[in-house]
């Protein structure tokens, strides 16, 4: 049964993913979408951010002269996109849910969807996406897939320490369930005192198949799919697999 519980699970990794995540991810992501997505727009093109975390795509696309819509459910990802995007429209949704009739040119997701734990929530996303698309409007994303699973949870344990807050984390794959965990624990200095904080992220494993007919059931042709490394020259890639889908309506 669907549950329509936004995904606030990911407020306490806000502070996390704004300092020492965002930036690197935002450096690797934006050579391909250089190639995928920036030369079928216009100067002034509207663009939903889809599960836009804390605003740096946003702020980068802004910057280029396009207007940015960014939607996610953390208010702790949100806060910090306000801070680094001011220019841009933030709305606290869910993606499995969200409604915006044929609104944008193109619609770019980076990294979200692996976690949307249920292929028919998935295939819900890509219809919500399809809708909020004008006609020829462009799709880009990427997910992460087994091989990547495979090659980067293997349980090892990653953090950092500053002088009010430190974190670690450890991540696990079963390719069994084909899903990800992720273990953080936080430690905040507030009013002179360390706070403990933990959290448990978990991500789902879809295969290349799933996702396009996803796309299909959704309605989307022209359907591209590229690897970070070949394609773009990416070498260190968040997501290897980046894919592209074209809204068009029949005349």
């Amino acid at each position: 049964m669907t549950s329509k519980t936004r995904y606030s699970g990911y407020d306490p990794l806000a502070r996390v993913y704004n300092e020492d995540w965002a930036p690197g991810v935002l450096q690797e992501v934006l050579p391909a979408l250089e190639k995928l997505l920036l030369p079928h727009l216009s100067t002034g093109a509207h663009i939903l951010d889809l599960g836009c975390g804390t605003g740096h795509l946003a702020q980068q696309l802004l910057i280029k002269g396009y207007q940015v819509t960014g939607l996610d459910g953390s208010e702790g990802m949100l806060r910090y996109a306000q801070e680094n995007a001011g220019e841009g429209k933030f709305i606290l949704g869910d993606a499995r849910f969200f409604n915006f009739p044929h609104t944008f040119d193109a619609v770019v997701s980076i990294g979200a969807f692996n976690h949307v734990m249920e292929l028919e929530e998935l295939t819900e996303i890509f219809h919500n996406v399809y809708q909020a698309l004008l006609d020829d409007g462009l799709f880009i994303f990427y997910m992460f897939f087994e091989e990547e699973y495979q090659s980067n949870w293997n349980g090892s344990l990653t953090g950092k320490v500053k002088e009010e807050y430190a974190w670690a984390a450890q991540n696990s794959y079963n390719s069994e369930t084909k899903i990800a965990q992720f273990n953080l624990t936080i430690f905040s200095l507030v009013e002179e005192t360390w706070q403990r904080l933990d959290a448990v992220i978990k991500e789902k494993c879809y295969s290349i198949t799933e996702v396009k007919s996803a796309l299909e059931k959704a309605g989307f042709t022209e359907l591209g799919i590229y690897d970070a490394q070949r394609d773009f020259a990416i070498n260190k890639s968040p997501g290897n697999t980046y894919f592209s889908a074209r809204k068009r309506l029949n005349k």
